[in-house]
């Protein structure tokens, strides 16, 4: 018998206000917790956030929360948490990855000891603008930039072309280059037939990178794209259901993209998207990590990872305060990033009450 019981919670996170995605409008997400729990100890419980995210995630699926059930009765049988095969949950196997993390550093979600864990370093985001009109977009822009963001990130794809070049001279006419870097995320919006225009067009806006310009699975386009394209193209949903070293290789070496964007809970976890820098960093290319909405939970363990890569570049993990109900912890929001507030505590009493 295990040292711990496995066992797991759910909680749905509901949005302040409805947040319109390419996937149409959210109003809630429910995320799911993997709990080991001290079966001498009560107080000492390792915690991983499993949330797929609907439409996206490989693991969207109906039986999501069976496959968590299953797994926390392996592990309640004395399976290793290698010995689970996840490769069809990516979002499970990052949950299970962080909850034995927590487990083995003593139940308090310090995952890594780095200087973001002791307080003292400000992991820099972006903002990030949600799909809306020209003028709810405008008024969004100006109030991350007022809040101290340096570098804002726009969903493209959703209005009308003419209309989104509008916005962007919009707002450079307010934030030149120097001032803020723009960003932006088609999430395949883009077609192989108008891409190249598209982006032709964009420049005159000094954008510093575009995510997922065409729908995941063209690889020849894209990589005649991201060869042609005068912005920098970073991968994001093409990353998803490639799991075998071997194919993310063969994938960065065809596409050539400028940069690659991380979602843990997407990819299978940090050990997976370390394979993902591994492969990038022998082939020049760049990266960063974006949130996939997950809790306080989530982007605590993930602010940590990327403070232990010793990473110097602009995430996009600021999604925390979208939530009525988000988890209290030291995490807060600080001149255009996240810190950990040492002197702020965790409550997990909405998560791991009466588990026993």
């Amino acid at each position: 018998m295990p040292a711990y019981a496995a066992f797991y919670k759910k909680l749905r996170l509901v949005f302040k206000k409805p947040v319109m995605t390419s996937r149409g409008p959210l109003y809630h997400k429910e995320t799911f917790f993997l709990c080991l729990a001290d079966r001498t100890n009560p107080a000492r419980l390792g915690l991983g956030e499993c949330g797929p995210l609907p439409g996206l995630s490989l693991d969207d699926r109906a039986d999501f929360e069976a496959k968590i059930a299953q797994v926390s009765d392996l592990l309640n049988a004395g399976y290793s948490h290698t010995e689970i095969d996840l490769a069809e949950f990516p979002a499970l196997a990052f949950g299970l990855e962080l909850a034995q993390l927590d487990w083995q550093g003593g139940g308090r979600q310090l995952l890594f000891d780095t200087e973001f864990s002791r307080g003292r370093q400000l992991i820099p985001t972006h903002g990030l603008i949600w799909m809306s009109d020209r003028a709810g977009m405008l008024q969004q822009v100006r109030a991350k930039v007022a809040l101290g963001f340096t570098c804002i990130k726009l969903k493209v794809g959703a209005l009308d072309f003419r209309e989104e070049c509008g916005l962007l001279a919009d707002i450079r006419r307010t934030y030149p280059p120097g001032r803020i870097k723009l960003r932006l995320d088609a999430n395949g919006a883009f077609t192989p037939g108008n891409a190249l225009a598209r982006l032709n067009e964009m420049t005159r806006f000094d954008i510093d990178a575009i995510e997922q310009p065409l729908k995941p699975g063209q690889w020849a386009e894209m990589a005649v794209l991201s060869r042609r394209s005068p912005i920098p193209i970073a991968l994001d949903e093409e990353l998803i259901g490639v799991t075998n070293p071997t194919e993310k290789e063969l994938l960065l070496k065809t596409i050539k993209p400028a940069y690659i964007v991380l979602k843990p809970s997407l990819v299978g976890g940090f050990a997976a998207a370390k394979e993902w820098i591994d492969a990038a960093q022998q082939l020049g290319i760049g990266w960063w990590t974006n949130s996939m909405l997950e809790s306080n939970v989530g982007l605590s363990a993930i602010c940590q990872w990327v403070s232990a890569l010793e990473t110097t570049i602009t995430h996009g993990l600021g999604t925390g305060q979208l939530y009525a109900n988000n988890i209290h912890s030291p995490i807060r929001l600080a001149k255009a990033g996240l810190i950990y507030d040492r002197n702020r505590s965790w409550d997990l009493s909405g998560i791991v009450k009466n588990y026993d």
